[in-house]
Order: C-alpha cells, then sequence, then structure tokens
C-alpha cells in the first residue's frame, strides 16, 4: 500500500478518500480579525539597541539612579516633553516588617564601619554619617507607619522614525534627567522586555528596580502637566504640552463672556468660526457683527442669514424701537434706558455735544416718544416706534435745537437717510445671524455697529435664550466712550438673559487706552491670546502676569497657537480643525474662491 493507501485508505482496489466537511462557521471564525491583528505592525526587528515596528524605531531605557533628595515635580519636563514616548511605572509594595530587619542589620553595620574608623582614628567619614541619619530617620518613619517602601521600576520608550532622530531624542532627554542627578541607561538585549514593559498590558518584564519610600514615590506622580478642560463643552483646541484636549463650555463658567487679541493674520477670525462651527450643534443661537464680510461664506455653508448693512442696503434698523417690558422691569425704567443709549447714539452722530446740547437732546427724545402716546405710564407695548425724522421734527421746534436738527439732516433726507430713517425689517429669528459692515462708510461704521448692537440687545431681552453675539474688530466700538460703555454694559448684563459676548480685536493699543477695556476683559471669563506683535507684548503681559517664557511663546507661534485662559488657569493651545470644517471657516481668499469655483463645477455637471 502506497502513501496514499495509507493516509486515506484502500477498499476493494478502489482509492477510498474521506475528507471531513469544513463548517461555514469555521470559516467565519478563520476570517475574524482581532485586535491584535489590527494594531500589530507590519514587520518586527529586534536589535540590540532598538526595535524596528514598521516605519517607526522605539529604544527602551529604565532608571538605574536617584539622588538622595527628589523634588516635586522634578519628572515634569519629560511628561511634558513634545515628543512621542511611553513612560510606565511599576510599583510593588514591600512588607514593613521585612524592611525593618533588613534595615536593622544595615545600621548595625553601617555602625560599626563608624565606630571602626574611630578606633583607628581616621578622619570623619560624612558619607557614613549622612547613610546612618538617613537609614535611622527611614526606619523610624517605617516603625511609626509614617512611610512605606516600595520596588519602584520607571521606564521609558521613544519613538521615531530614523535612528538620528532617535538618538537626538536620547541625548534630550537623558540631560534633562542627568541635570536632576537622574541617570537612565538603555535596555541592552533587552528591547523586547522593556518594549513590552511600556504597553497598557501591566507586565514588568525588565524587573529593574529601585527602592524608594512614600515620599519621593509621590514626587513620580505622572499628572503634573496642567490640564484645562472640563467633562462638557466644545473642543477649542490641544494643550501643546502635552496634547490633552482643551473642552470648555463657555455657558457653564460664571459669565458666558470671552475676548481674543491676536495680530493680524494670526488666526483669530479662524478660531472663532471655529468656535461658532461647533456651539451651532449644542442649541445654541449665533449672532455675529462682521466689519470685515469675513463671516459670508460660513453663513451660507450652514444655512444662516446674511444681513449687509449699508446706506444703499435693502436692510433697515430703527434705533427708536423698544424693547418689550420684562416682569421684574417698570415701564419707565425700560424707556429711561433707552432714552440714555439714544443719547449715545446722537452724541456720537454728530461728533459730540455739550452739556447743554445733551439735555436738549434728552428733552427732545422724550418727547418724540410722547407723540406716539410712549410715556413712563403707559402700556407701550404694541405700538410703533418713532423714526429719526420724528425726532428731527421735535428737535428743530425746540429752542437750541435748530442747529443739532440742522446736523440731523444727512442722516433724514441725506445720502444716509436709508439707513436708519426706516422702520426695522430684519429678522434675526435663525440660528445663526451675521450683520455685515464692510460695505458702511468708515465716517459711520461706530454709529451702525452702535445701532446694530443696540438692535441685537433689544432682541434678546425679549427671548431669553442661549446665545453668543460675537463682535468682530471691536476696537471700533472702543473709539468712542459711549459705544465702549454700551458694550461693557453688554458684557455685565448679557449673563442675565442667557448671552455670552466674544469680544474679538487685533488693535490691544486702541483697545486698552479706553477705559472700559480693562474692565470688560475681568468680565470675561475666557480670554484667548493668539499670536503677538512685539509693540503690544509687553501691556498683554502686564495685564495677564504672563512670565516671559509666555511672552515669547506669544511672539514666536504659528498661526493658530497661543494661550487659553480660563480665570487664573492657562495653558498653550493650538487650534486644530477637521478638514471639512477647514472648507467652510477657512479665511484664506484663494481657498475660499477654489471652493465656490469646485462647487460651481460640480452643479454645471
Amino acid at each position: 500500500m502506497g502513501i496514499f493507501d495509507s493516509l486515506f485508505g484502500k477498499k476493494n482496489g478502489v482509492q477510498n478518500v474521506s475528507i471531513a466537511p469544513i463548517l461555514p462557521q469555521e470559516i467565519y471564525e478563520a476570517g475574524i480579525l482581532e485586535l491584535k491583528d489590527v494594531i500589530a505592525p507590519s514587520a518586527l526587528k529586534v536589535s540590540p539597541r532598538e526595535l524596528n515596528l514598521g516605519d517607526k524605531i522605539c529604544r527602551s531605557f529604565f532608571v538605574i539612579s536617584y539622588p538622595r533628595f527628589l523634588t516635586e515635580s522634578w519628572f515634569a519636563p519629560i511628561i511634558n516633553i513634545d515628543k512621542v514616548f511611553n513612560i510606565s511605572i511599576y510599583i510593588h509594595p514591600i512588607d514593613t516588617a521585612t524592611v525593618l530587619r533588613q534595615f536593622q542589620k544595615k545600621v548595625a553595620e553601617v555602625q560599626s564601619q563608624i565606630v571602626e574608623r574611630e578606633r583607628k582614628g581616621l578622619v570623619r567619614d560624612p558619607m557614613l554619617d549622612t547613610a546612618y541619619q538617613d537609614l535611622e530617620g527611614l526606619r523610624d518613619q517605617l516603625q511609626q507607619a509614617q512611610e512605606k517602601l516600595f520596588e519602584v521600576g520607571l521606564y521609558i520608550t521613544i519613538y521615531a522614525e530614523k535612528e538620528t532622530e532617535l538618538d537626538k531624542i536620547e541625548s534630550e532627554i537623558k540631560s534633562i534627567l542627568e541635570s536632576k542627578m537622574v541617570y537612565i541607561k538603555p535596555a541592552l538585549f533587552q528591547q523586547e522586555q522593556g518594549f513590552k514593559s511600556n504597553i497598557p498590558t501591566a507586565s514588568d518584564e525588565l524587573l529593574v528596580h529601585s527602592k524608594l519610600n512614600s515620599a519621593p514615590l509621590s514626587s513620580l506622580f505622572p499628572f503634573v502637566s496642567f490640564d484645562l478642560t472640563s467633562d462638557k463643552g466644545i473642543l477649542y483646541g490641544v494643550n501643546r504640552h502635552n496634547a490633552s484636549l482643551v473642552l470648555f463650555d463657555r455657558f457653564s463658567l460664571e459669565n458666558y463672556n470671552s475676548i481674543t487679541f491676536a495680530k493680524s493674520g494670526s488666526g483669530k477670525s479662524y478660531c472663532t468660526k471655529l468656535e461658532i462651527l461647533r456651539t451651532l450643534m449644542f442649541d445654541t443661537e449665533i449672532i455675529i457683527i462682521d466689519p470685515e464680510r469675513e463671516y459670508e461664506f460660513l453663513a451660507e455653508s450652514v444655512g444662516g442669514k446674511y444681513f449687509n448693512i449699508s446706506l444703499n442696503s435693502e436692510h433697515h434698523i430703527n434705533p427708536f424701537d423698544l424693547p418689550p417690558i420684562q416682569e421684574d422691569e417698570s415701564p419707565a425704567d425700560v424707556l429711561r434706558s433707552n432714552i440714555i443709549n439714544l443719547v449715545g447714539m446722537f452724541r456720537i452722530m454728530m461728533g459730540g455735544l455739550t452739556s447743554e446740547e445733551d439735555a436738549i437732546v434728552d428733552r427732545a427724545i422724550t418727547e418724540t416718544y410722547a407723540l406716539k402716546d410712549i410715556t413712563p405710564d403707559s402700556d407701550f407695548s404694541g405700538i410703533d416706534a418713532p423714526l429719526l425724522s420724528d425726532f428731527e421734527l421735535v428737535l428743530a421746534g425746540m429752542e437750541g435745537g435748530e442747529s443739532l436738527a440742522q446736523k440731523l439732516t444727512k442722516f433724514t433726507k441725506g445720502t444716509w437717510a436709508g439707513f436708519i430713517n426706516r422702520p426695522t425689517n430684519v429678522d434675526i429669528n435663525s440660528k445663526l445671524v451675521v450683520f455685515s459692515l464692510r460695505d458702511m462708510e468708515e465716517e459711520i461704521k461706530p454709529v451702525a455697529m452702535y445701532i446694530v448692537t443696540h438692535h441685537i440687545w433689544t432682541v434678546v431681552r425679549k427671548n431669553k435664550r442661549k446665545r453668543l453675539l460675537v463682535i468682530d474688530e471691536a476696537w471700533l466700538m472702543m473709539k468712542s466712550d459711549d459705544t465702549a460703555s454700551f458694550l461693557l454694559g453688554l458684557v455685565k448684563r448679557g449673563r442675565k438673559y442667557g448671552l455670552g459676548i466674544a469680544t474679538i480685536t487685533q488693535d490691544v493699543d486702541d483697545f486698552l487706552k479706553s477705559q472700559y477695556g480693562l474692565p470688560i476683559i475681568t468680565n470675561s471669563s475666557m480670554q484667548i491670546l493668539l499670536k503677538q506683535s512685539p509693540t503690544s507684548i509687553d501691556k498683554l503681559q502686564q495685564i495677564f502676569h504672563l512670565t516671559d517664557e509666555e511672552k515669547y511663546l506669544l511672539l514666536e507661534s504659528q498661526i493658530g497657537e497661543g494661550i487659553f485662559f480660563v480665570g487664573l488657569k492657562h495653558v498653550a493651545i493650538k487650534i486644530i480643525a477637521s478638514y471639512t470644517e477647514d472648507q467652510i471657516i477657512t479665511s484664506d481668499p484663494f481657498q475660499i474662491l477654489a471652493i465656490k469655483e469646485a462647487q460651481r463645477a460640480k452643479i454645471g455637471q
């Protein structure tokens, strides 16, 4: 019988082949990928000094020696180093009774050496005396249960793509540790065991330990790098020190306001638009005052409303509109507050008012409202507000008001009449609303910002919802005390109505020259400092109490990098967006043009 006969058997001269059927379940299970198959490298090469894991090289080290004293956070520079690495700390408790027996023997040995040197008349050995004192002190603490002793293994595995880069990282880590008198060695011919000891399997295969008591062991606590995050909110960026996520919900803070300082081109609008895009996912309404038409594409992308405010615009806002009366307010208070705001607006429009003119304007506004039966004692809800031309007529008929009425002519009959001398036809009932002021004349742009902001405040008070008001280029509002005072009022009172104010500016000097600049900063729970210019960095260092290292970090930051503050805590941050987000929020005009051309081409197909 041949080999096939022996394998399969033969009956009556006919080959009898019997093959067990393969079940579909077995075929399925043979093709299942386990987690280890997914995460395993494509190839592995073990050498005496490193491991080659596919396209990465790794090298493992262990700590062999510590100094006599370990200071708090001595390990922080290694944890926060901007490299790819793994750290494992294995802590094996030692039985105190066993340790005390060993200590008793060791103390006796050291003491006998000291006595023997004294008997021979030799000079006192400071090292022996110090060792004796340390042993006795630790033995007392162990005896009193104030300390415990542990076998501690500290292992580090570093990663790089090239061996030269690996050597550079090794040199950097060694220099940091050796400056603290902590010495490491590579796990020669034990790289496989070193790598396994540094993966999340909690398997100590190197077994290179040092004895540490509780106090120095606590200094090894790894989570000393500062994190600034909460358990809910949106992602603002990545912590540049340890790559942790900076997550925050501005509506969970003491107030909902933020302020962003950055030089032109450093990514402040990009950062703001990214926050807006992510905030929209949490049922928050966003209103934006856009002086440079940077948010138009964002509004189009998310289906928001976009109002182009200009002298020839079809969109109008009547500054005499009154907010509804809340339950905790009286009609007299609402009317008085609105009259004060209007006096501030006319002060800006007319280039300033004397005290006499101020009083005339105040009285004229009151009489203008009275013509429409709007008085402190009446219920004026549902009554149409007067127009600017009504105010002009009242002012012209008052003693001393003729010259003021003349100044208003250009707003009521001149080229600027179409802007504010008509009833309001702007509806901001949308998840995202943008007011663009780019096409507004520079001379009247501060007035326009004031009127738009005042209108937003009127609507906000009407319906309490979670809203975010973004004021870009806020330095325009800081030019006048009236607009700056109104902005500070919004910052202070917004929380009561569920409103957060995001103030953004590139002109730090103009913003801080105003007496209202610093109060706006102090009333903002969140502050973001991106790349700064040398001319403004000293002021910011003083206001935010920056160290010299943080000062230079802001000067040398790349686009989208800076410092993120919440209260007294702050971290270095890098703003990161996904590809899809980047396509929506980019401020690069060439990139926006390319996106629009691609969209037109897709529609044409």
